[in-house]
């Protein structure tokens, strides 16, 4: 295919649309929206101005973060797809107006977050909005809620989207620099060759028996076999109850608390 014609067919595919991957549309499945709750600290407060000059320059350039999911078909066969379409920040940027002097405004973050994850979003526009709270905590002079619906990607994606957003404080220019470790330098003989050959083989063996015991836990698990019986184990009908996102400083003492109660 020469380079024009391929041109074009990318453009043809871009008009009609990239249908959704089978996890995107998995979270989409009825009773089962998943979004991304991202809670950001800031140590002055937001400017929204600032914050959606940066977004044009940045998120709304992402091909995922510009598009709306659009469902064709009938009810027997539905079909669903990104498509492009013009981004308007006002319908993305939430900033409700708060009282600065909130009795206890971290509680009052919690509440605010686990609202808005009960809300459905707006399926007439990209998948994504920005909640701008201008409040001091305990922790900080403002916070940013980002929601993300998990069909627009994962954990690993939405950090790397964010580091590409960003830019170093010496150098507004430059991306932030990531930790790479860097591996020591080895000679090579074909006697090492020989062993790690077996090696290789006794891992490959090792994954085979492990996959292999996993499988049948599993099927024992739908069968008879039941949770174990944990001091935080949730008794039935907790999944039901309200969800909160709560921030807390827990000392490691705390940590070996719950591991010696967990007999682990």
């Amino acid at each position: 295919m020469m380079l024009g014609d391929h041109v074009k067919a990318s453009r043809s595919s871009h008009d009609h649309g990239e249908p959704l991957s089978p996890a995107a549309r998995f979270f989409h499945a009825p009773r089962f929206n998943v979004y991304i709750i991202a809670i950001m600290g800031f140590k002055t407060r937001i400017n929204p101005d600032v914050v959606k000059a940066g977004l044009e320059q940045t998120l709304v350039k992402h091909p995922r973060f510009s598009s709306k999911m659009v469902v064709d078909g009938n009810k027997y066969c539905k079909n669903k797809k990104w498509t492009q379409t013009k981004v308007n920040l006002e319908d993305h940027i939430i900033v409700p107006e708060l009282d600065p002097n909130i009795e206890f405004p971290d509680s009052f973050v919690e509440d605010y977050v686990s609202n808005v994850t009960r809300t459905p979003l707006d399926l007439s526009k990209p998948l994504w909005e920005l909640h701008i709270l201008n409040i001091k905590t305990s922790d900080a002079e403002a916070v940013g809620v980002f929601r993300i619906h998990h069909s627009m990607g994962d954990g690993a994606s939405l950090i790397s989207l964010l580091l590409a957003c960003t830019r170093k404080t010496s150098d507004p220019e430059a991306l932030p620099s990531v930790p790479v470790k860097k591996r020591a330098g080895s000679t090579f003989n074909s006697r090492d060759g020989f062993w790690w050959f077996f090696l290789a083989i006794w891992l490959f063996l090792r994954l085979i028996w492990n996959t292999f015991v996993d499988v049948l836990l599993f099927v024992a698990t739908i069968l008879f076999l039941n949770d174990t019986k944990t001091p935080i184990k949730g008794a039935p009908g907790v999944e039901l109850n309200v969800k909160k996102f709560v921030h807390r400083t827990v000392s490691l003492d705390d940590i070996k608390l719950v591991k010696n109660a967990m007999n682990t």
